[in-house]
């Protein structure tokens, strides 16, 4: 495994960024985001499934952060934008509405980015979107977080995301999200 961009790197000594098998580490990945996100075991079976069926894309990307002992404290992974795809399908008339919906061709969805609570605000996230995004090839990358100030929407805009839409409702989802979007190379900030 490779360390991050110097500069953008994560500033906890020994955590590198590197390629993830996410498939061989689903199970890994999907605890760290079931602890950053307060998933219940229903929730984590039923996205295990949906993070399979994503990696069977030839082009999706996966990144971890990972431990000097090895343990998965951060992971990051993303596909080219398929409008025919589930996601694209819900957030489609939203993006419509706000005339946004041109982002939804020729970008980088961020499917799921997740740093362990024990290691969030250290730079560990910021160092696993711009590594992943740095590697693609599309003009810009589109991704919704929760609708509410959290420091991982602080992050986006940080780094360039601008909201497309708010108040973006997901079947099954308790809470209201955002779809963001923002140009590649992602900005680099202090």
């Amino acid at each position: 495994m490779a360390a991050a961009v110097p500069g953008n790197g994560p500033r906890t000594p020994g955590i590198v960024i590197g390629p993830l098998d996410l498939a061989a580490r689903v199970d890994e990945a999907l605890l760290v985001q079931a602890v950053a996100f307060g998933l219940s075991q229903d929730e984590i079976d039923v996205r295990r499934h949906i993070v399979l069926r994503h990696l069977d894309h030839p082009f999706a990307r996966a990144l971890g952060a990972t431990t000097p002992t090895g343990r998965l404290v951060g992971f990051v992974y993303g596909l080219p934008n398929d409008r025919a795809h589930w996601w694209s399908t819900v957030v489609e008339p939203y993006l419509r509405a706000t005339g946004s919906d041109g982002w939804l061709d020729d970008s980088f969805v961020i499917t799921e980015l997740h740093v362990h609570p024990d290691y969030q605000q250290r730079g560990i996230g910021r160092a696993l979107i711009t590594t992943v995004t740095d590697a693609v090839d599309h003009p810009r990358s589109i991704l919704s977080a929760i609708d509410r100030e959290s420091p991982a929407r602080g992050l986006y805009r940080a780094l360039g995301y601008q909201d497309l839409a708010r108040q973006v409702v997901f079947p099954s989802a308790p809470l209201p999200y955002a779809v963001m979007g923002a140009p590649l190379p992602l900005r680099r900030s202090g």
